[in-house]
């Protein structure tokens, strides 16, 4: 029945973002025509979260690794800027990174199961 995910990253700076997902995170991608990129995604998985009424609809992106450190210092040497500090959770250990188009994105290193993979 369900095939797939579609995820939409809305930008100020759609082709600095395409851009950075390309040469930086390096996903492949297929063009759906005049320059338009689809990116392939790593497995994924889909949580759901109670919500106070104001932040009832938003979503979030949060792209996983298995070690948040070596991560963070790879992608920092290709000149990501991080914004949040790495922090302990519960589920896991969190940061986030800014997209050149001015978006946010989490990346989290799960301390839980992973369903991505099943």
């Amino acid at each position: 029945m369900i095939t797939g995910g579609h995820v939409i990253v809305f930008s100020q700076d759609p082709e600095a973002d395409r851009a950075f997902f390309d040469k930086v995170l390096k996903f492949p991608y297929v063009d759906a025509g005049g320059g338009w990129l689809i990116f392939q995604l790593p497995p994924a998985e889909l949580a759901v979260h109670p919500a106070e009424e104001p932040e009832a609809g938003r979503h979030e992106l949060y792209l996983m690794c298995e070690d948040i450190e070596g991560t963070m210092a790879e992608l920092t040497g290709k000149g990501v800027r991080f914004t949040r500090p790495l922090t302990e959770q519960r589920w896991g250990r969190v940061t986030g990174f800014r997209l050149p188009g001015g978006g946010e994105v989490s990346l989290y290193q799960p301390n839980h199961p992973g369903a991505a993979k099943l």
